[in-house]
């Protein structure tokens, strides 16, 4: 009778917080959608939904986008995008010539999931630049939720300290900063939380596909994340039961034949142009000046980043610590590896030391990861105790 009631009163508190954690995140949206920010990859994001509707007017199209977002956009904002206030010329470039803003495209058309959740805001009403905006305020909102379920399954006796995580978490600088910005490093940030529930639930092998392929189609270059995750499956099963999972084989073969497919479909220029592009010089055509340079000079690039990620790099050294120390299970152990694999696959691919909102779902993972193994070694934790 007791255990009865006991489980009943958890089930209340339980319903209370997450009704606290809604509006603490409908509060929170409000707030970030207030302080939205106009950058300068919008322009680009309206360019791929309105190409999708209209293949065949690109000068159209491009007058058209930067004379919705000078309606809509603060001065000092606009300015910045159109290369003027700070003075940017491969920004003027793209603002005032069709070939110049069409050729940069494909870097933002790969994300078809994205571009095509743009389009259905777009078709319900929404204006091009506040599709953009309010796609990442929604997820954002999302996002938390997602999160308050990940805490809720890794701490199940505690509702309050999942409220405090997830909505702590929240109001990180990076969650706010991908909040506000018109980029889909928060759309995908809720795929990844949805994929933390299914990976501590366990469930079934062709869910996590079908999250792995959401993953894929909203954000191609998350590939490596997926096909290490395989990967670090594969070797668990087989250490686990020495038996070969073939549908493991299966499944990541048809990641990347839908990786390959969407960036040859797009003509996408390809990592060497990206880093060209994001590091040494923004092109104005890409198709009048090659992306040139040595392995060395790549290298120099690498190691001087490098030294500006210490803080993420002592806090990835930290939480494997607290996991190793605090579990033995070598599913949890093997799978913080991975995650924290992928924090420096990213960076090899694009050292963006200054921006960890490139970083942040990969760091978030093995933060529950943490969590998680904190969890084990601790069942009754409460907040009082980490008090």
């Amino acid at each position: 009778m007791e255990e009865t009631k006991s489980f009943e009163n958890l089930k209340s508190q339980w319903k209370f917080s997450f009704l606290i954690t809604l509006i603490l995140m409908l509060v929170l949206s409000i707030w970030n959608f207030k302080n939205r920010m106009y950058d300068w990859d919008m322009p680009g994001y309206m360019g791929c939904f309105y190409t999708i509707l209209e293949p065949d007017k690109p000068k159209e199209i491009h007058a058209r986008i930067y004379q919705e977002i000078k309606k809509e956009a603060p001065k000092k904002e606009y300015l910045d995008i159109i290369g003027v206030d700070f003075y940017d010329e491969t920004r003027q470039w793209f603002a005032k010539e069709t070939q110049s803003f069409s050729e940069q495209l494909p870097y933002f058309q790969i994300k078809v999931g994205y571009n095509l959740t743009l389009l259905a805001l777009y078709k319900i009403g929404f204006t091009g630049p506040m599709s953009v905006t309010i796609l990442s305020i929604i997820s954002y909102f999302i996002s938390g939720i997602l999160m308050f379920f990940v805490l809720k399954t890794i701490f199940p006796g505690n509702p309050w300290l999942s409220v405090l995580l997830s909505v702590g978490i929240c109001l990180l600088d990076p969650m706010t900063h991908m909040a506000q910005i018109s980029t889909p490093d928060m759309f995908i940030f809720q795929f990844m939380m949805l994929f933390m529930i299914a990976f501590l639930r366990k469930w079934n092998q062709w869910t996590m596909f079908l999250i792995q392929f959401s993953i894929v189609i909203v954000r191609p270059d998350y590939i490596t994340f997926s096909l290490t995750f395989y990967a670090t499956q594969f070797i668990f099963e087989y250490i686990s039961s020495k038996k070969l999972n073939y549908l493991i084989v299966v499944q990541s073969v048809f990641l990347i034949i839908i990786y390959v497919s969407i960036l040859h479909y797009y003509n996408y220029p390809g990592w060497k142009a990206l880093f060209y592009d994001t590091f040494i010089y923004r092109r104005p055509f890409i198709s009048k000046q090659p992306a040139e340079f040595t392995m060395s000079e790549y290298f120099n690039f690498l190691l001087s980043k490098l030294l500006f990620f210490k803080k993420v790099t002592v806090s990835c050294i930290a939480m494997m610590i607290g996991i190793f120390c605090f579990t033995k299970d070598k599913y949890t152990r093997l799978f913080a590896i991975c995650f924290a694999i992928n924090i420096y696959i990213k960076f090899v691919l694009f050292p963006q030391s200054a921006a960890i909102r490139f970083f942040f779902p990969f760091i978030a993972l093995l933060l529950m990861t943490f969590f998680y193994s904190l969890s084990k070694r601790f069942p009754n934790l409460k907040i009082g105790k980490i008090a």
